[in-house]
């Protein structure tokens, strides 16, 4: 069986390694792993952090991108690929553009997808934008479909999937993250230590939705906690989108106790993860990381396609308004037991073995 594995985000790499590095173990399979480069600078690293073998590299990204060029440009250079490789299979991971495309293309080829992270719903197509677009789309095509958790089964039985074609498999982040603590544990070179003592709350915020009024309120609401907690350091790792940097840096710089940082790597950033007290969020896969390792997240949104996190207690959906942030993250720094109920819930999304269950289920269904 000949598989292809596409992938072009940060995110997508990280949720598709232990998968790779899985198939690479097995007999009877030919692996072709194509990088379309979305996201460049942020992947390169970690390939080598991961030690993946790249096949194909087909080098997309643009500087000032629109999505429609992004798309345009991945699904022709999607249609060389597929004619040259010819995969009997193809594998992609989440919602980003690159997945979108390539398994658009791949079922222009007749092609069979195979989705990783299926099933994954907010119900509003603008949120988050264009993502929720996006996985809907893959899994009108996908012929076999790995959910992470039941509730993600259910959305895509819900919607006409046949429940032969999903297999519940947890979430191939938990393996990367676990992979990459014991990696760095093992490895000096990789430790970084960002708390000098202090307890950390640790933000990130990229979300198109956010951007304007959003992200002014978060940033408002982060410097309200930072003077009503100086006993606390609040690291924000700062996203290079303009809409971001702007309100950011105009509001949040000066401040004694707040760091603004540069992008970290994922290596890095697990280790932040780590030494953190707890994280505020617009993220996705944060929702799912963090309580592998005991961290409440709030999540800086108004809805999320990762319920379960919701439902088991560790991530409460806080929004962007002010007062709301403020509230909530003053309740877990205040109240030892509202933050030990968020703090010690079990993580939902899978115990670090999805990738072996996954390419079990693979070599399973070529049987078939």
């Amino acid at each position: 069986m000949k598989i292809s594995v596409v992938f072009g985000t940060r995110p997508e790499v990280i949720k598709l390694a232990l998968l790779i590095k899985e198939l690479e173990k097995r007999d009877n399979i030919t692996l072709d792993v194509c990088f379309t480069g979305q996201h460049k600078e942020m992947v390169l690293p970690l390939i080598d952090f991961f030690e993946l073998k790249i096949n194909s590299y087909l080098d997309l990204m643009q500087p000032n991108q629109t999505l429609s060029s992004l798309t345009a440009r991945t699904i022709t250079a999607m249609d060389g690929y597929f004619n040259e490789v010819k995969p009997d299979v193809v594998i992609v991971q989440g919602d980003t553009t690159t997945a979108m495309s390539a398994a658009l293309t791949a079922f222009y080829h007749k092609v069979k997808v195979a989705h990783v992270e299926a099933g994954l719903r907010t119900h509003n197509m603008l949120s988050p934008f264009p993502e929720e677009m996006n996985r809907s789309v893959i899994s009108l095509i996908a012929g076999i479909n790995y959910a992470p958790t039941k509730m993600a089964s259910q959305n895509l039985e819900k919607e006409g999937v046949n429940a032969d074609n999903i297999l519940v498999s947890g979430n191939t982040v938990i393996d990367a993250l676990f992979f990459t603590l014991e990696k760095v544990k093992q490895n000096k070179e990789y430790k970084v230590d960002y708390t000098n003592g202090e307890k950390i709350v640790l933000i990130t915020g990229h979300r198109r939705e956010n951007f304007g009024d959003g992200f002014e309120n978060i940033c408002f609401a982060i410097k309200a906690l930072a003077e009503k907690y100086q006993d606390f350091q609040f690291i924000y790792p700062v996203h290079l989108n303009p809409n971001v940097q702007e309100p950011v840096r105009r509001i949040l710089n000066g401040a004694k106790n707040i760091k603004l940082i540069p992008p970290v790597d994922y290596i890095q950033f697990t280790q932040l993860m780590e030494a953190s007290y707890l994280i505020l969020t617009d993220s996705g896969g944060i929702q799912e990381e963090a309580p592998s390792i005991g961290k409440p997240v709030l999540v800086m949104r108004d809805t999320t396609e990762r319920p379960e996190a919701v439902l088991a207690g560790a991530a409460k959906l806080v929004g962007t308004d002010k007062d709301e942030i403020i509230e909530n993250v003053s309740r877990l720094i205040d109240s030892e037991d509202a933050y030990n109920k968020m703090s010690q819930v079990m993580n939902p999304f899978g115990d670090g073995t999805a990738s072996r269950k996954i390419a079990d289920h693979l070599l399973m269904d070529s049987r078939s």
